[in-house]
């Protein structure tokens, strides 16, 4: 029996930026390998081609909606799309995100509020949009992903990335407390420095000089498992906490990173 079978789950952020294994992709192809019916959910459509080939190459069933996720009426428009096409909504997973580099002095009030809308209304407008119906049916399972960012400095003044992911992690921990009663589960999936297509799209410039290599020498050196690890990982988290098997976990967190949070030095 395949772990999510029968299930409908909505991925937001499942495109990604290049070819490979962000974690939105990944996640949606996991979940449709699995047996879920994936409503994958990006602004870009373009972003979600390779998402889809790939997860219908095993025989995966996935949908697609272009969506800004943070913008309320869209989210809105989004859920209901969903619903209206399957009839529910098992699982939500909430994946879309970015950082954008500077501590309080630097970052403009704009990026600022950029960041906030990116990293941490999208996870408030998900939940706020998809908790009625996961209530009407009584039973769902909400998976955020946050970032090692916002447990400790990870090596690049990111103030907003920071605190906005700092902040999904309480988001779901108080949300999974309120509906709890209500048969729905909340966790967190806590991604460390992973290699994903944004490295090459946007880290590597920002932080390296757009030296690739260079910033993948830096991150790995953090990582006591010494091995680098990609989306893919995200999505077995997430898989874990989305399906029956986590039916008595919630308010949680899984931190995806190698082993480089709890290193002192």
């Amino acid at each position: 029996m395949k772990r999510l079978q029968g299930k409908i789950a909505i991925v937001t952020g499942a495109g990604s930026v290049g070819p490979g294994w962000g974690n939105g992709r990944a996640t949606a192809v996991r979940f449709a390998e699995e047996g879920a019916k994936v409503f994958a959910v990006d602004r870009d459509p373009e972003r979600l081609r390779e998402t889809v080939e790939r997860a219908r190459e095993s025989a995966g069933v996935i949908e697609t909606c272009s969506c800004d996720v943070t913008r309320g009426e869209a989210v809105a428009a989004m859920v209901r799309a969903c619903v209206d096409k399957w009839g529910r909504i098992d699982v939500l997973v909430n994946i879309v995100g970015g950082s954008a580099p500077g501590g309080p002095v630097e970052m403009s009030e704009d990026v600022w509020d950029a960041q906030v809308d990116f990293n941490l209304k999208s996870v408030f407008l998900g939940c706020k949009h998809v908790l009625p119906v996961m209530e009407k049916q009584g039973s769902g399972a909400i998976v955020n992903i946050a970032s090692t960012s916002g447990l400790r400095w990870t090596g690049a003044a990111q103030v907003a990335y920071a605190a906005t992911k700092a902040g999904v992690i309480q988001l779901s921990r108080v949300v999974a407390v309120q509906y709890a009663p209500k048969g729905i589960r909340v966790n967190t999936v806590v991604p460390g420095q992973l290699h994903t297509p944004m490295v090459e799209a946007r880290l590597a410039r920002q932080r390296a000089g757009g030296d690739v290599q260079g910033l993948l020498r830096q991150r790995l050196a953090r990582i006591p498992l010494g091995i680098e690890g990609d989306g893919r990982d995200t999505a077995n988290a997430a898989l874990f906490l989305a399906s029956d098997e986590a039916r008595f976990i919630t308010g949680a967190e899984i931190v995806v990173d190698g082993g480089m949070t709890v290193r002192c030095d």
